[in-house]
């Protein structure tokens, strides 16, 4: 079934929205547009707010350009509000927060990058047309004028076919494409996060820009990179972000192990084909985010679904008979997924719990149809610690079978496992998951000092935790000497 909001608009449903757009913005539109046109100063409204409000997707973030320099925005804002900042001065923007408005106001800008520099060389232009030529696409490249020579206004300015553009659904560039990303590399996964954000098409030029220019993304610090790839990951409809990246080569710069995923098929197609069930397990994922206490876009458990496999060409051996093995790819897929995250500057934090997820996604696999004993059970919590319903999540997506009866049956019994985790919860504070003895209790009970010692009691009574569930402290004690004293 397709979906309708991807349909195309038509000019007048545009206009009707960011007519809606712009009323519900003039207590903050007409104060800004008569406070820089008493000074002399032109103000628009520009970008991602214009191009939101034609597809009447509420913002509270603005952005706008206008021509006064940065000291001159500073002095008018401070008139409008009390909380200013002026981090981006150097870029010649200023920002400020009234109420729930966030304003960031920019001079106009004509810059161009180095072609072997990661940072824009910034010069200030002198019109709002000129300004908007060095956008990014299109549909960013439309402004609501509010300020001019003759006064307070309220004029949409689109010098470069925005608005149609925006009402097929087109992604293009103001320019040359091959223009904007010389000046710009990034711009290029830019195109792909929007097509995964907005649901857009990448206009055919675009792509063969993309194409050909691919190596040019190595210019760019691996935390912008980053930065667009979770912002990718995170939109509503990442595969067509990613399957641009595949098709355009760049995802073989930044993140190769995806593209890797298209095996060649075996004589005897035994297995699936792994890139399109890593996309599919990925969409399955997206559709389980309300299982989450936060609901979604949730990266973490975005990024394991795609990632959960790229251990398999590693691991791919064909064995007697035609069949396919990929022993171990969970290991080996946490690994190269940690190179990677690593080589973007992902948090620790992040790493960590996308790594533990792919090195568990294949656990539940040994459950068959419930064998596990209560110990097992424990030990799978324990394992996935805070991530055990990220865990789930990913368990259930990764099931991409045809087979109505044998996906049915795998739901079944991770249903009954789901349901054990909760029982044991109950009884036995499983979350909590600690020996009946803490470090201290352990000293004082072996007149130890801290070292390793105590460290190996402590795993002595949880392995015992987890084989025979809650003890008491006594019971605990008693078990604790006994092992003890078989070490002495």
């Amino acid at each position: 079934m397709s979906d309708p909001t991807l349909a195309p608009l038509s000019i007048v449903e545009v206009q009707r929205a960011v007519d809606a757009e712009l009323d519900r913005l003039a207590g903050v539109l007409e104060p800004l547009g008569e406070l820089f046109a008493s000074a002399g100063h032109e103000l628009a409204l520009v970008g991602g707010p214009v191009r939101d409000a034609m597809l009447g997707r509420p913002v509270n973030d603005l952005d706008f350009t206008t021509s006064a320099h940065p000291d001159e925005t500073e002095r008018l804002l401070k008139r409008w509000s009390r909380a200013t900042w002026d981090m981006g001065r150097e870029f010649g923007t200023i920002g400020a927060r009234k109420d729930e408005w966030v304003v960031e106001i920019t001079t106009y800008r004509s810059e161009a990058y180095d072609p072997d520099s990661r940072k824009p060389t910034v010069e200030y232009g002198t019109s709002l047309a000129g300004d908007l030529g060095r956008r990014d696409f299109t549909v960013n490249a439309m402004a609501v004028r509010l300020a001019g020579p003759g006064g307070v206004e309220r004029r949409v300015e689109d010098p470069y076919g925005g608005v149609v553009d925006l009402a097929n659904r087109v992604l293009r560039t103001p320019g040359l494409p091959e223009d904007s990303f010389s000046d710009d590399p990034l711009r290029m996964m830019r195109a792909a996060r929007f097509a995964a954000q907005l649901g857009f098409t990448v206009a055919p030029e675009v792509v063969a820009a993309m194409t050909a220019m691919a190596g040019r993304i190595s210019i760019i610090s691996a935390e912008r990179v980053r930065d667009e790839l979770v912002k990718l990951i995170c939109a509503p409809h990442p595969r067509r972000g990613l399957a641009l990246l595949v098709e355009t080569g760049l995802a073989e710069l930044v993140l190769p192990e995806l593209p890797a995923l298209r095996l060649e098929a075996d004589e005897h197609h035994r297995h699936k084909d792994v890139y399109e069930h890593s996309l599919t397990v990925l969409d399955q994922a997206i559709g389980l985010e309300s299982r989450l206490p936060g609901g979604g876009p949730d990266f973490v458990s975005r990024f394991a679904a795609l990632m959960h496999d790229v251990g398999k060409p590693k691991t791919r051996r064909f064995v007697e008979g035609g069949v396919v093995t990929f022993h171990h790819h969970d290991v080996v897929g946490a690994k190269l997924t940690r190179k990677r995250m690593r080589a973007l500057r992902f948090s620790n934090e992040e790493t960590d719990a996308v790594c533990r997820l792919i090195e568990l996604h294949l656990r539940f696999h040994g459950y068959g149809s419930g064998e596990w004993t209560d110990s097992a059970v424990r030990r799978y919590v324990r394992d996935a610690g805070d991530q055990l319903e990220r865990l789930h999540i990913l368990t259930r997506a990764d099931c991409t079978t045809r087979n109505r009866r044998k996906a049915e049956r795998l739901a079944r019994t991770y249903d009954a496992l789901e349901e054990r985790i909760e029982r044991l919860s109950e009884e036995e504070e499983l979350a909590a998951m600690r020996p009946a003895l803490n470090g201290e209790q352990i000293m004082a009970l072996l007149d130890l000092k801290p070292g390793p010692a105590v460290g190996a009691a402590y795993r002595f009574l949880l392995e015992v935790r987890m084989d025979e569930g809650v003890l008491s402290e006594e019971e605990a004690a008693v078990r604790l000497r006994a092992w003890w004293a078989t070490r002495e």
